[in-house]
């Protein structure tokens, strides 16, 4: 490793470390905000030197795009004085050194764990059989067929969070921003071709390296939540429309379980795809998922607020 390559990784470290420290302990909410985007945006670059393209793309999208709109949306709605309050209280500094104490203990007995692992770990394994998992990306092949579970699991997980935000009221209230963004609507149709064709590519390419539902779920729900600030996406609001809403935003855990029953019925074991088809299955499975990860994205930021 070169001194110019360390000093990089020793800059995104220390970036990070203050990013997060700002972010907790800021004088302002919305100067804590914003620098949690920030720290969003730097952790994306972490993810790339990590050579993880596909999770660098979720953390900018999800953890300072769409998490820090909501953020914002939140500030929005406080009184004034409320947004201007210090993020934090003196009164605080035990509980938050107790926790940065055992964040600390968690993550050097995570470090010991890892190093302790055998190597090379399960790449030989997932090496012999990934010939018959319909993908070429190692990745894609552990999460939509060698340990399908962990991703059913994850989206049936974001599903059930959804589920939980809307019960916070009677009814599914729209939001309507707070204060009129006139530049928005140019630049939603400025940006939009690129929130369609990015995704796509995501999905092509998850079949040999990385990208897939995922990464391309968290750009389409990215580019979602812009249209719902811009307020273009009036079919949510329906009500008529409400019980598509709800099929599209299951479509993913659905077709996930339709798989999985249909490889029980083939193989005897569930979520196990037949090698003839592995490949078109997982692409129509990661197509759903992708369509499914966005909506919750928008649903959670459209239909975010409980009933005053």
């Amino acid at each position: 490793m070169s001194g110019l390559v360390l000093g990089l990784d020793l800059l995104l470290i220390a970036s990070l470390a203050w990013l997060a420290w700002q972010a907790l302990f800021g004088h302002h909410r919305f100067a804590a905000v914003v620098h949690f985007m920030a720290f969003g945006l730097v952790m994306a670059l972490v993810w790339v030197r990590l050579d993880a393209l596909d999770i660098a793309l979720a953390e900018a999208a999800i953890g300072a795009g769409v998490t820090g709109a909501l953020l914002l949306a939140t500030l929005g709605r406080l009184p004034a004085a409320a947004a201007h309050a210090p993020a934090w209280r003196a009164a605080q500094r035990p509980l938050v050194l107790l926790s940065l104490a055992t964040t600390l203990l968690v993550t050097l007995a995570l470090g010991w764990v890892a190093w302790q692992l055998p190597r090379p770990g399960l790449a030989g394994p997932v090496g012999e059989v990934l010939s018959e998992s319909g993908v070429e990306n190692a990745v894609t092949a552990v999460l939509l067929n060698l340990r399908a579970w962990d991703t059913l699991l994850e989206i049936a997980v974001m599903l059930a969070a959804v589920c939980l935000v809307w019960s916070l009221g009677p009814a599914l209230t729209p939001y309507a921003p707070a204060t009129a963004l006139p530049g928005l609507p140019a630049l939603t149709r400025l940006l939009h071709p690129l929130f369609l064709l990015v995704p796509a590519y995501l999905l092509w390419r998850g079949s040999h390296a990385p990208g897939g539902a995922f990464p391309a779920g968290a750009v389409l729900g990215a580019g979602g939540v812009l249209l719902v600030l811009a307020d273009a996406v009036p079919w949510m609001h329906e009500p008529r429309r409400q019980p598509l809403l709800r099929l599209q935003l299951a479509a993913g855990v659905l077709l996930f379980l339709a798989v999985g029953l249909v490889g029980l019925l083939l193989t005897g074991t569930f979520l196990a795809i037949p090698a003839g088809v592995a490949g078109h299955v997982i692409l129509a499975v990661e197509v759903a998922a992708a369509l499914s990860i966005a909506l919750m994205l928008m649903a959670f930021y459209l239909f975010g607020e409980p009933a005053r």
